[in-house]
């Protein structure tokens, strides 16, 4: 097809565009404002061997995972419960909470979601504290020399994940809008691809040039 034919399919259908766009961006807007808000506070757990020697510090990186399983258990969501007397279960808590250890920065982060930012963060720090108190203990059966010892590295800080930001569900809606229309203008076009209703239109169908037409009767 011509460029003038994709034009002249556009000036005839804008308004499939226009309504689609409209109803699809106005949908997702109601949608984001529906949603419950789900908040992630983040806290970062740093691990610090005693001596900065290669040996323990290649031990304590391959132990990070370790750590990491350790803290992402029931006995340990249980502890936080304890401390912050929240009305949950281990397992419930544990759906909500992330671990990843990081061996290039040698920390362990722990992600937890809640409708509560606040909380969220509460939770992520309690969960931290838990990993430091652990590292003490272990320590304490340790030579001081090969100890490895846990930091919170920041206060944890929320922020929030879902729904997503208003403009950015409007643009996701209008683009949505935008796949709609064409498929609902390419249909139509399709099924109206064997209607002549203009010279140019038999012109395109035989390949020959309209010379004249005969006037609708009066």
């Amino acid at each position: 097809m011509e460029l003038s034919q994709y034009l002249r399919i556009l000036s005839k259908r804008w308004w499939v565009i226009a309504v689609a766009v409209l109803v699809t961006a106005l949908s997702a807007a109601a949608f984001s404002k529906l949603q419950t808000p789900v908040y992630q506070s983040t806290a970062e757990v740093v691990i610090q061997p005693a001596r900065p020697d290669f040996g323990l510090t290649q031990s304590a990186k391959t132990l990070l995972r370790s750590y990491m399983t350790v803290a992402d258990s029931n006995r340990w969501a249980q502890q936080v419960i304890d401390r912050l007397s929240l009305d949950m279960t281990p397992q419930q808590l544990r759906a909500n909470a992330r671990f990843a250890a990081e061996d290039d920065r040698m920390v362990i982060r722990i992600e937890i979601e809640d409708t509560d930012g606040e909380v969220a963060n509460r939770i992520a720090r309690t969960w931290a504290i838990l990993m430091v108190e652990w590292r003490d203990s272990e320590n304490q059966k340790q030579r001081k020399e090969d100890r490895v010892f846990a930091e919170l590295r920041d206060e944890p800080t929320y922020s929030q994940t879902w729904p997503p930001r208003l403009l950015i569900m409007l643009v996701a809606g209008a683009i949505l809008g935008l796949i709609i229309a064409f498929v609902i203008i390419f249909f139509l076009e399709w099924t109206e691809s064997g209607i002549v209703r203009t010279a140019d239109d038999l012109e395109q169908w035989l390949g020959m040039t309209v010379l004249g037409t005969v006037p609708p009767a009066e």
